[in-house]
């Protein structure tokens, strides 16, 4: 009967929820006109964010290529996890409003002379980014524009970002994504024309080529300056909340582009690519776009990520790697286990064997585990560095443990832009405004230093240490400081190759002011508690005299032991530290 009620009780609680979207994944309802008693937006706006390369560890700005900009319209706020991430969205000058059709919309004209150093500065700039095969990545809707081409198994695969342009090689090699025909050598080919096709859902009941440039030469880059844009959109005809528009408006559910390379600033049917040689010194380029909006009622705003996540080749593998790992965790448990519990076994067999045959001259001998009982719980040599060591990993431990929490929960949802270091809410007040930021990782190791405190205390009562005020300043100081100090020497490497990975000064001083006001003061009330409470008993005494140790061999000494003690275990690790941290970066 009990059971019963408890059932019934809980499909009560389900009939009785209801589902709420999470704070900032609202979605946007967008209308072909402005209209009276209703939330909908005209304007789309297109932001864009960082570029990055797979052949290079440096990220950098939108602005630092020389691209078509906007100045006149403030950036969107981030949060602390895309400042440390190094991504800077900005406003871009790419305009369109909902289910307007653009054919061919001019954006700017770069010019490069040979006469000005800092247009030949942007133009290398240019060159090395196609030679490094940069991504660009825009936003639409808080979604990511991504370019869509079919693989070798015919299916559909979308990436989040698109390239600046191909460059075909002396050898006459490009790009998959370029896919340049008679590509010349030695030539830079840049993508300036760009065609949005944005689809929408309706409330009513094949991707192209990425870039198609003939005779192309060798050596040669070919810039991407026209980009077509299909933008997927659910129209709110027959939905509650279109009542007010009907089919002329809707949600957008899809961003994707292709890149082409125009030498027109009309598009010109037929005209060449732009196209130029690393030796080049002056030339012009035209930045154009074309929008196409595509109603799909097919898509729900809540599985428009779908398409996305679908095309990452990294879920397969993931699964296979994490049953090699556990494959390999549980054979070296087992073995472990199995030769312990043999010699446990053994030894006890001898106990009981010897217990009726010993004489008074053998009672004091002691073979086996008992050898050794007595010196198991000795302090050890450096206990106060080990404490504090531990401490600081329970801090980590913890910290990652309520990260992927948090991200099995969804906050950590792929719309959240840096939501891995910032999930949760905090506020933050200023001079001139109160930011709302979320707070995740770092401010979870912020908040445990507590943990981090007691258990340092803790251990380093049991060793029997004596300087108290010593552990708790290492606890605090130490492991925060020497990675603070090594993120402060990447980051001067950072700002001095202009990365926009390289944090600002007062992302500097907002970190500091978490360490010192937030984190250390915890750790000092976690070793409080620590130090008050009692340390706990060993279960055997601990001999007075040392047992003297036997001269050790080469494999048995501290480093070589360090090594091969922890070959094991980093292999069973490192797969999944590959893909976490490729999903980081």
């Amino acid at each position: 009967m009990k059971i019963i009620l408890n059932l019934f009780f809980v499909v009560l609680c389900l009939l009785t929820s209801h589902a709420f979207y999470l704070p900032g994944l609202a979605p946007n309802i967008y209308c072909r006109k402005p209209i009276a008693d209703s939330k909908c937006k005209t304007k789309v706006d297109v932001f864009v964010n960082r570029l990055d390369s797979v052949e290079s560890v440096l990220p950098y700005e939108y602005a630092y290529f020389d691209f078509c900009t906007i100045t006149d319209e403030p950036s969107p706020e981030g949060n602390l996890g895309q400042v440390l991430f190094g991504e800077r969205i900005r406003p871009s000058p790419y305009k369109f409003n909902f289910l307007k059709d653009v054919d061919c919309q001019f954006v700017c004209k770069k010019k490069f002379t040979s006469t000005d150093e800092n247009e030949q500065k942007f133009l290398k700039r240019l060159m090395k980014g196609m030679t490094l095969n940069y991504q660009q990545h825009w936003i639409i809707d808080n979604m990511p524009v991504t370019l869509c081409y079919s693989n070798a198994e015919s299916k559909e695969f979308c990436s989040r970002g698109f390239p600046i342009g191909c460059y075909v090689t002396k050898r006459g090699q490009s790009r998959e994504a370029c896919n340049i025909h008679d590509g010349k050598n030695d030539t830079f080919y840049i993508f300036n024309h760009l065609d949005f096709e944005i689809t929408y859902h309706s409330g009513e009941g094949q991707s192209r080529e990425a870039c198609n440039i003939h005779d192309g030469k060798n050596d040669t880059f070919y810039i991407f300056n026209h980009l077509d844009f299909e933008i997927t959109y659910h129209s709110g005809e027959g939905e509650s909340w279109g009542e007010a528009f009907g089919e002329d408006g809707g949600r957008i559910v899809a961003a994707k582009v292709q890149v082409s390379s125009l030498n027109s600033a009309t598009c010109t049917h037929g005209a060449g690519p732009v196209m130029f040689h690393s030796t080049v010194k002056d030339i012009e380029i035209p930045f154009t776009y074309s929008v196409k909006f595509k109603k799909n009622n097919d898509i729900r705003w809540v599985s428009r990520w779908d398409y996305i996540l679908k095309s990452l080749p990294q879920t397969r593998i993931q699964w296979f790697s994490i049953f090699n790992s556990l494959v390999i965790v549980l054979l070296l448990s087992g073995m472990v286990a199995m030769v312990l519990l043999r010699t446990l076994c053994r030894d006890i067999a001898r106990y009981h064997e010897h217990m009726y045959t010993i004489n008074e001259d053998d009672m004091q001998e002691e073979f086996g585990w008992k050898l050794v009982h007595g010196d198991v719980f000795r302090p050890p040599r450096y206990g106060l560095l080990l404490s504090v060591l531990i401490g600081n990993g329970i801090q980590i431990a913890i910290m990652s443990l309520i990260t992927l929490i948090f991200a099995c929960l969804g906050f950590l949802s792929p719309a959240r832009r840096g939501a891995l270091m910032t999930c949760n809410y905090s506020i933050v007040f200023s001079c001139r405004k109160t930011y709302l930021i979320y707070s995740g990782a770092i401010i979870c190791y912020v908040l445990l230093g507590t943990a981090a405190g007691y258990t340092s205390a803790r251990l380093y009562k049991l060793f029997g240490g004596e300087d108290r005020k010593k552990n708790v300043m290492m606890t605090a100081l130490a492991c925060p400081g020497v990675i603070f100090g090594i993120f402060f020497i990447l980051n001067i490497i950072l700002w001095a190759n202009g990365s926009s990975a390289a944090i600002p000064f007062t992302t500097f001083i907002a970190l500091l002011a978490l360490w010192f006001c937030v984190s250390t003061p915890l750790v000092f009330l976690g070793a409080f508690h620590g130090f008050r409470s009692p340390a706990p008993r060993h279960p055997v005494r601990v001999n007075h005299i040392p047992r003297q140790i036997p001269e050790q061999t080469m494999y048995t000494k501290p480093i070589p032991g360090v090594l091969m003690g922890g070959v094991l275990p980093f292999g069973c690790i490192f797969i999944q530290l590959f893909f976490i941290l490729n999903s980081i970066w």
